[in-house]
């Protein structure tokens, strides 16, 4: 059998790592001295485990909920005696002076700081401590961290951790003694989103020997002093940096560039004119460069080839085909291109093996892989066309697209902009049309990140965005690894007085589906979340405007099965004025066909509770069930269920029975009627999970009615449904309680002629159990 996409297993380091992290204390650690986390003292641990500890906690606070960061995790490896950091990747708000101070004495070589908004001058002084072993480091959108916190100089004694604020470091003082001095082996420097007031230049200056530099977003005032690193420059990337005419004679001096970005975000932000001219001469000039990204530029038209030259012949990367004309002029294909939001992408003939753009779903995901990392902005509209590719067209890529999606959502878990268009697309990836595709592991990771979306952002967008996509999913077996917190997110969806009416109608829908068919410990656990009571909440909104729409029908029918055989719901029901709203919706709503059978279903479940029988026999209830079972509603449904909740209480014996009238004999008889006049073929709206609540009728002589009605019910079922209810009848013993009905006197003659029906439909199912009805 073939492996569905995104098939492949966690590896064994994975597992082992998340493990220790959720389970410190059990493995590698101890509460020392203040509550202090410590690491044991035997445990020596490498640099290639040390850096998956810390890469993927990171990655466990930024994307699972139930993961809690531990305070002091980062000292742990403070004594490379005993831990051993090389590679680290640190992210958001995460990461505070302290924790970069506290892996002082680390001889890292890749730091990648990215976003990280807390750190304050203070880090500055800490990655002094790397410099003489740091090859690559990247500071990028850390845009705090060239201030100092409040007022106080840089030069004070060793600040205590109770100086850590939880706001981010407010802007006072920038901190114009850093520079680069020392970092000798410092090769690849990531400075994107540098703070205009830096000085750049003077910052860069100790550093001749870079051999990758991203200046994104940083202010060039002089272009000029790029050219120290023209001899060893091998990458250099200057989005949105403004370009000129002097910055672009500076960069096509750097002859061993091989890749080069002087991309924009837009091209309405730009004055600048990408001409034949200068790509001729980026080209020409850089004989070594494999990589170029020219997007968002305005490109002049004099750059291609006549319509008619670029249609002749099938699309090409040979470059002496290129319908980009300076491109011509190129050795050998480039390995990436990007053209995304240009004109240029659009054509036939473009002599680059990947290219980001928006002509195709190739260019689409090879812009979302190429720009979600730093460049949010674009990632999120390529992943807006990936949606419209998936929507109207067919996505061929799909393994692809999915793990992308993810990859930005988690990324990018606080910019709005993502959630919004990457929950949207995966409404689609997972739909209908590709799910026979996906493997389980792959559904679960998007599962995860829609659940991410739907607690970090409650605006109407990602909220229906990420219910919609649930939906896509089968419920509750797809959902139930995240049972809790799926529940506990809905749940917390419904609680506003006035929610928008499509996420309300796809919660409650999402909430009935996660209740049904779960056993009883889920529904009680939900139960105690707020579930009874946020229901009818629900029902009491809509009892107010007078509507009975699709959320007031799944909100009974989300109660009714939560109280399925769960003694503590039907009592929060009770508690909550369920029945209350019972009477005020049935005489709100009197020809709500639907709704009635789900209210009734429910009182079905309280009435199997002998403790809280008493409760449903006051006078305006037992009239009103008495009422019901000449209801024609829903077939025979709602009469059913009357005469069930009845025959329930008619089972406690006449000495229970409070009232003269209506009389407990004149009840029963309304009672035969009913049963008689149902027509024993009819196909039904309804589910057992299990006899036990109409088994316990049987073998009894106080209710002949109640056990006329089991028996009926039973004979239904297994005449109707033979292949899932004869199993289950005999499973539950059903049979020898039937045989008692035979033996016992006061079983009336026709309970006993339905009795031998049902054992003989479900004798007739054991010798022939072939089903041929398929």
């Amino acid at each position: 059998m073939a492996a569905k996409a995104g098939d492949n297993p966690d590896s064994l380091m994975g597992l082992c790592t998340a493990f220790c992290l959720r389970n410190l204390r059990r493995t590698m650690c101890y509460l020392g001295d203040r509550n202090k986390l410590t690491l044991r003292p035997d445990v020596f641990l490498p640099s290639e485990i040390c850096d998956k500890l810390v890469n993927a906690y990171v990655e466990l606070v930024h994307t699972d909920s139930n993961f809690e960061p531990q305070d002091g995790f980062f000292q742990l490896f403070s004594d490379p005696r005993s831990t051993r950091l090389t590679r680290v990747q640190l992210r958001e708000d995460l990461v505070r002076d302290r924790d970069l101070e506290a892996i002082g004495k680390q001889d890292l070589i890749e730091l990648h700081l990215t976003y990280c908004n807390n750190l304050s001058a203070r880090s500055l002084r800490a990655l002094t401590n790397f410099g003489h072993t740091l090859v690559s480091l990247s500071l990028f959108g850390c845009s705090n961290i060239f201030y100092r916190k409040g007022a106080a100089p840089l030069a004070c004694a060793e600040e205590d951790d109770d100086d850590e604020e939880d706001d981010r470091p407010a802007r006072f003082a920038l901190d114009n003694n850093f520079n680069f001095q020392g970092f000798n082996r410092l090769r690849l420097l990531n400075l994107g989103g540098l703070p205009e007031e830096v000085d750049v230049e003077g910052l860069l200056k100790p550093l001749p020997a870079l051999t990758s530099l991203d200046l994104s977003s940083v202010h060039l005032s002089r272009a000029a002093f790029l050219a120290q690193w023209k001899d060893r420059l091998a990458s250099l990337v200057l989005y949105n940096v403004d370009l000129s005419e002097e910055l672009i004679n500076t960069v096509v001096q750097m002859s061993q560039l091989r890749h080069l970005d002087i991309s924009r975000e837009n091209q309405r932000s730009s004055k600048f004119k990408m001409t034949r001219k200068i790509l001729t001469t980026v080209v020409q000039s850089l004989g070594n460069l494999v990589s170029l990204d020219i997007s968002g530029h305005i490109m002049l038209d004099n750059c291609t080839v006549p319509h008619f030259e670029e249609a002749m012949g099938p699309p090409s990367i040979e470059p002496c085909k290129s319908s980009i004309i300076p491109f011509q002029e190129l050795k050998r294909p480039l390995q990436f291109l990007g053209l995304y939001n240009t004109t240029l992408c659009n054509l036939m003939h473009i002599p680059a093996y990947k290219v980001t753009g928006s002509k195709n779903e190739d260019q689409v995901l090879n812009a979302i892989e190429a720009y979600t990392e730093h460049r949010p902005e674009l990632a999120h509209r390529a992943i807006n066309q990936l949606f419209d590719i998936a929507r109207i067209q067919h996505c061929s890529q799909l393994l692809r697209a999915l793990q992308l999606v993810i990859a930005a959502l988690k990324c990018h878990k606080y910019d709005k902009s993502v959630q919004v268009t990457g929950s949207a697309a995966l409404f689609y990836l997972t739909n209908t049309e590709y799910r026979c595709d996906q493997s389980i592991q792959l559904r679960r990771q998007v599962i995860q990140v829609v659940l991410n979306g739907m607690e970090q952002y409650q605006e109407v967008t990602v909220q229906r965005n990420c219910c919609l996509t649930l939906c896509n999913f089968s419920i509750p077996e797809e959902l139930e690894f995240q049972y809790h917190r799926v529940n506990m997110l809905l749940l917390k969806i419904l609680e506003p007085a006035r929610q928008d009416e499509s996420i309300q109608r796809i919660a409650v829908h999402l909430c009935n589906a996660l209740v049904c068919q779960v056993d009883n410990d889920h529904k009680e656990a939900v139960g105690k979340m707020g579930f009874v009571k946020t229901m009818l909440n629900l029902i009491q909104k809509k009892l107010q405007d007078q509507m009975c729409d699709q959320v007031m029908e799944f909100s009974w029918s989300a109660l009714w099965n939560i109280t399925d055989e769960t003694p503590d719901n039907c009592q929060m029901f009770l508690n909550c004025r369920g029945m209350s709203l019972f009477l005020d919706c049935l005489e709100e709503f009197p020809d709500k066909q639907e709704l009635h059978r789900n209210m009734l279903g429910l009182l079905g479940n309280v009435a199997e509770v002998k403790a809280l029988r008493p409760q449903l026999l006051t006078l305006e209830f037992v009239v009103v069930f008495t009422e019901l079972l000449e209801s024609k509603a829903d077939g025979i449904e709602v009469s059913y269920n009357a005469c069930g909740v009845l025959s329930h209480i008619m089972f406690d014996g006449p000495d229970a029975w409070p009232m003269e009238e209506p009389g407990r004999d004149q009840v029963m008889e309304k009672m035969w009627d009913a049963i008689q006049s149902w027509d024993v073929s009819s196909r039904r709206n309804i589910n057992y999970r299990s006899f036990e609540p109409i088994l316990r009728l049987l073998p009894q002589s106080i209710a002949p009615v109640s056990q006329h009605w089991a028996t009926w019910a039973l004979y239904n079922l297994v005449s109707v449904y033979p292949n899932k209810y004869c199993p289950l009848l005999v499973k539950e013993g059903g049979i020898a309680l039937l045989e008692k009905v035979l033996e016992m006197d006061s079983s009336h003659v026709d309970t006993k002629n339905m009795a031998r029906k049902v054992m003989e439909q479900c004798a007739n199912f054991k010798e022939d159990p072939m089903d041929t009805s398929r």
